[in-house]
């Protein structure tokens, strides 16, 4: 895996076989970030990874100028991971956490610009975590959550459903926080 752009362009980053991760294929990722990239001012981007698996994600973002991103994820081999590989890149913005991410949310309440998950592949609670995110209200006015997941999984009639993109095997679904302004 490598980081696709900023100021950690180019690092191959390599993790261990042992882990349970199935990284974003970069393919997948510079499609994901040439989206986010016409929302988002990575520099003032606040972000949230659920199910960080080996850190794609994080580090794409630290790279790019997010001055915080948060990484959840509840192997340790993954958490350990992360941390040393943030450390060795001297990535001050990355933050990990060991939990089971329902168990995290349950007790969360900061708001994010973005809001990233890529669950294992047999996740089958994708509906609670869409509806967690938004009841628990993690998102920021105009934030944004993407959801990776298989083909299989729909949400065009979510009241947050935005867009949903297929690159190869991974999918992409975008949901949008917006509220309202105007006067009853």
């Amino acid at each position: 895996m490598r980081i696709i752009r900023g100021r950690y362009q180019r690092r191959q980053i390599v993790a261990p076989n042992n882990l349970p991760a199935r990284p974003t294929t970069d393919m997948a990722k510079e499609s994901l970030f040439n989206i986010l990239e016409n929302y988002f001012d990575f520099e003032e981007t606040e972000a949230l990874d659920l199910f960080g698996g080996i850190g794609s994600i994080s580090y794409e973002l630290v790279s790019r100028g997010c001055p915080k991103v948060l990484t959840v994820d509840q192997d340790p081999g993954c958490v350990k991971f992360i941390r040393e590989t943030a450390n060795r890149l001297e990535m001050n913005e990355l933050m990990v956490i060991r939990s089971e991410v329902f168990r995290f949310l349950g007790n969360h309440k900061t708001q994010y610009d973005l809001i990233f998950a890529d669950p294992p592949y047999d996740f089958e609670q994708y509906d609670q975590l869409v509806e967690q995110i938004f009841e628990k209200q993690l998102l920021k006015e105009n934030g944004m959550f993407v959801l990776e997941h298989s083909k299989r999984i729909k949400f065009e009639e979510h009241p947050h459903f935005m867009d949903q993109r297929h690159y190869g095997k991974v999918n992409f679904t975008f949901f949008a926080q917006t509220f309202d302004t105007e006067e009853e």
